[in-house]
C-alpha cells in the first residue's frame, strides 16, 4: 500500500481560495450596484473616469449583454456588449481590477459575452482597444486592417445641427416622420 508522506508541511495551512463568481446578467442588469461599477471603472480604466451613476444606469439598460465578476461583495470585473442579434455586435468596457489581471478573469468575461444569447449567432463581433491588442488576439480577435475606425462627436461636429434640424422638422404635426423625405 502506497502512502503519501509530505516532504514539507506548510504552516499555517493554506486557507481555501476565494470564490470568484461570474454573473451573466438578465434584462434587469440595471440592478447591478452602480457605486461598485463606477468605482471599478474609475480605478481601472482610463476611458470611463467621469461616468455618472445616472449614465451608467442608462448604459446598462441599452446593453444587450452584461457580465460581471465578483469575489464576495467586491466587483472585480465587468464587460458589456451591444448587438443587433444577427449581423454585428460590439464589446464595450471590458475591465478587470489590476490586482486580478493575468488570472484568466478577462478571458472568462469575454468568453461569457461571446456565448451570450444576444451575441451567439452574429456574423462579426467588434471591439476597440488601446493597450490590450495582444490579449484579444489570444482570444481569436484579429486587427481589421481593411477597416478604418471613425468617430462622430455630436458636440464637436459642424454637421450636428443637421440632425437637430431633421428632428425638429419631423416633430412638426404637419411633417411625416420619414427621414428619406
Amino acid at each position: 500500500m502506497d502512502r503519501f508522506i509530505p516532504l514539507a508541511c506548510p504552516w499555517p495551512p493554506p486557507s481555501d481560495p476565494p470564490v470568484i463568481r461570474l454573473i451573466c446578467h438578465s434584462g434587469r442588469c440595471w440592478r447591478l450596484p452602480l457605486a461598485a461599477l463606477q468605482q471599478l471603472l474609475h480605478q481601472h480604466s482610463f476611458w470611463a473616469q467621469e461616468r455618472t451613476r445616472a449614465d451608467l444606469r442608462r448604459m446598462l439598460r441599452g446593453s444587450q449583454a452584461v457580465v460581471s465578476l465578483w469575489e464576495g461583495k467586491q466587483l472585480l470585473g465587468f464587460g458589456r456588449a451591444s448587438s443587433d442579434g444577427v449581423y454585428r455586435a460590439v464589446l464595450w468596457d471590458v475591465v478587470v481590477a489590476d490586482s486580478h489581471q493575468g488570472l484568466g478573469h478577462g478571458r472568462a468575461l469575454v468568453e461569457a459575452l461571446l456565448k451570450h444569447p444576444a451575441l451567439a449567432r452574429v456574423e462579426r463581433v467588434y471591439l476597440m482597444t488601446t493597450h490590450q491588442r495582444g490579449f484579444y488576439e489570444q482570444l481569436g480577435f484579429q486587427a481589421a486592417h481593411q477597416q478604418q475606425l471613425m468617430v462622430f462627436r455630436p458636440n464637436e461636429s459642424s454637421t450636428a445641427g443637421s440632425t437637430k434640424d431633421w428632428t425638429e422638422q419631423s416633430n412638426s404635426p404637419n411633417k411625416a416622420l420619414d427621414p428619406l423625405d
